[in-house]
């Protein structure tokens, strides 16, 4: 008789047994999980209204640009300059500044990056027509270029200028060959989007999505997902309603009636930062009648009253802020005294948030002439900030409650900018994000100025020789400590004559399935190759 019997398996094997079934199991849906993790679908905010990196300088348009090309330097997620195509910058004297490019690395056609690249793609922006935001602004102080070798590129300026490294973080690098005789259409056609970026462009269908796919040959950190699909869904229940379907993976601009209902929802995960984003007023201040500005009878007035101090003054404090940012934000803000958000570069901590003084506001009215009021209509759009045209509702109640008589226009973003920048509205909103004070001052508050740049988003006109001779000095200056206080005291000074009416910094939040993280980046762009499976 065989020493060998069968036996029954006792509870501790059958319990044995059982965490290797589920581990097996386990193991297999990880597998499957992975694998099903190689396209990553992300519903975007805002539409794109131009593939061509050049063209015009707005945020979901830049975020896109980020996938397929690169800048000399990146920012990353706090808003520190990091190494990109160069890896290296210094200031070789007052006026010149040298930058090394990373070797071996290639654009999408196989072709190398050079210096000769570089200085096609700082050349480029002055060359297009059109833009209702263009670059030049960040190119215009470069008056010599050269290659001293094919990875060694210097740049000159005309005087001493501290924060070029912080330009080259804005202008994203094109190939030569593929885009010099390429015009804008031809980007946003697919033709010249040859890039040296971590995706590589697949498609662009207006309104609907861009998808791209991973470029195997990047030089840096190679993406998780094999393919990504940039989903735009404008509006925001529609957005939230494709994450819960599980149309896509990950949402950005999470609205705020949503957020708390995601939150408790464990099959969701969210990811939040206080912006560099502030939303504020623009005014404006050309002598001539304001286009949207009339006497309670509705005629127009003959003369703007948004060029006196005191108008503008009174605007702000009949702006309660506070309940702005507790019930209009649902509280995913921050009100505002600076362009810049607490923490970034020449932030003003002595610059207060304007109290809400309604019978103030109607005393200041009072003394520039408007004892009754006038007639405002209020413009913004519809579909770029977080509850903008929200917003522009709220702000408009409390503006008639000290004797403005306001209505309210709102319109799409693609609509809105090329009115607003041609000086069609005589106050509207406008969201701003920028890393350096000088940089904000530069671009909203400073004498608009074709030759230099200066000026380019000033939609109001505001100009002010003293601000214009801050600005100047805060960029000249190459010592850090002394370029922040000038680029503080340039802004301070536009803002204490209330040249815009800061409101609030807007949280940016992102909503995503569980087993992702983001990095919640304060320049609030979505940017897929950051996303990354647990």
């Amino acid at each position: 008789m065989s020493s060998f019997a069968l036996t029954r398996p006792t509870a501790q094997h059958r319990a044995i047994r059982l965490r290797r079934c589920m581990l097996i199991a386990m193991h297999a849906f990880l597998l499957i999980g992975h694998a099903a993790a190689a396209d990553l679908k992300i519903g975007l905010a805002a539409d794109i209204s131009s593939l061509d990196p050049h063209y015009v300088n707005i945020a979901p348009n830049i975020a896109l640009s980020s996938h397929v090309f690169d800048a000399m330097v990146h920012v990353d997620a706090s808003g520190k300059l990091i190494p990109g195509l160069a890896v290296s910058w210094k200031a070789v004297d007052a006026t010149t500044w040298e930058f090394k490019l990373r070797p071996g690395v290639k654009f999408h056609d196989g072709s190398p990056l050079t210096a000769e690249d570089v200085i096609f793609s700082l050349d480029r922006p002055a060359t297009l027509t059109g833009s209702p935001g263009p670059f030049t602004s960040y190119t215009r102080q470069i008056t010599g270029k050269q290659a001293v070798d094919p990875l060694t590129l210097r740049l000159k300026t005309a005087a001493s200028y501290g924060p070029l490294p912080l330009d080259m973080s804005t202008i994203f690098i094109v190939s030569k060959k593929a885009a010099e005789k390429a015009s804008t259409e031809d980007f946003n056609a697919g033709r010249a989007m040859i890039g040296t970026g971590p995706f590589r462009f697949v498609s662009f269908k207006r309104g609907d999505r861009v998808e791209l796919a991973r470029n195997p040959d990047y030089w840096g950190e190679k993406s998780s997902w094999d393919k990504v699909t940039l989903r735009i869904i404008a509006s925001n229940a529609p957005r939230t309603a494709a994450l819960l379907a599980g149309d896509v993976d990950v949402i950005e601009a999470v609205p705020t009636t949503d957020i708390a209902t995601l939150k408790r929802n464990p099959a969701f995960r969210l990811e939040q930062r206080v912006s560099w984003r502030t939303i504020f007023w623009t005014l404006d201040q050309v002598d001539r009648p304001s286009p949207f500005i009339t006497d309670l009878a509705g005629k127009p007035l003959p003369k703007n009253p948004l060029r006196d101090p005191r108008v503008r003054l009174a605007i702000s404090k009949s702006i309660n802020r506070a309940a702005l940012v507790a019930r209009t934000m649902e509280g995913l803000a921050q009100p505002a005294s600076n362009l810049v958000a607490p923490g970034l570069f020449g932030y003003n901590d002595a610059l207060k948030v304007e109290a809400y003084d309604p019978e103030g506001a109607r005393k200041l009215l009072a003394e520039a002439g408007y004892p009754n009021g006038f007639g405002l209509t209020l413009h913004g759009p519809n579909n770029r900030y977080i509850n903008d045209e929200q917003i522009v509702q709220t702000v408009a109640q409390f503006l008639s409650k000290v004797g403005i008589k306001t209505k309210v226009a709102t319109m799409p973003l693609a609509i809105y900018f090329g009115k607003a920048k041609a000086g069609e509205f005589s106050m509207a909103l406008l969201g701003w994000g920028t890393l350096a004070a000088d940089f904000g001052t530069r671009t909203l508050l400073a004498t608009p100025d074709a030759k230099t740049g200066w000026g380019a988003w000033n939609w109001g006109k505001y100009s002010n020789a003293k601000v214009d001779g801050l600005i100047a000095a805060a960029l000249g200056a190459v010592d850090t400590v002394r370029h922040e206080e000038l680029a503080r005291e340039a802004m301070t000074t536009a803002l204490q004559e209330h040249a815009v009416i800061p409101l609030h910094h807007q949280m940016a939040t992102w909503a995503m399935r569980r087993g992702l993280t983001y990095p919640a980046r304060v320049d609030e762009f979505t940017i897929s190759q950051q996303f990354k499976p647990q």
